[in-house]
């Protein structure tokens, strides 16, 4: 059982994680890029509240099973592209709380344009955000 849920708690907070949230949703970044990060975001955080309810996201996305599957050994999966591991490289960079190298800076420059680098930095912030606030508040997934 849930601790607290912060949309009952503190409706405003969570409304304006939310509104950030449809932002970037409605953005330019690929969605089943968004999803990804999110899940191995959420994979490296322990947040298995956020691990379910975006690997669903990431299916009605169109995501392939697979790949989600193969999220947790990514580096040496052929699945993704060159785009995908670089985003993906950022997201266990920055949710590992590691410097971004220059060289996976210049990666990702390569593969996005700076309004979709832009939503992929906030995007991972946002997902760590959301985490932090699963994790503690003992958010779970639904049985059924």
């Amino acid at each position: 059982m849930a601790r607290m849920l912060l949309q009952e708690a503190s409706p405003e907070v969570h409304a304006g994680f939310m509104k950030i949230a449809a932002v970037i949703r409605r953005g330019p970044l690929d969605h089943r890029v968004q999803e990804l990060v999110k899940i191995r975001a959420s994979q490296l955080n322990g947040c298995a509240f956020c691990v379910d309810r975006h690997t669903g996201d990431a299916r009605a996305a169109g995501e392939d099973e697979r790949r989600i599957h193969h999220l947790t050994v990514w580096r040496e999966s052929p699945l993704y592209s060159d785009a995908e591991r670089a985003a993906l490289g950022y997201t266990e960079a920055v949710t590992r709380r590691e410097p971004v190298s220059d060289e996976l800076w210049e990666t990702l420059r390569k593969h996005y344009p700076e309004r979709e680098l832009g939503d992929l930095a906030g995007l991972v912030s946002l997902i760590n955000a959301l985490n932090l606030f699963g994790v503690p508040l003992h958010l779970r997934p639904p049985l059924d």
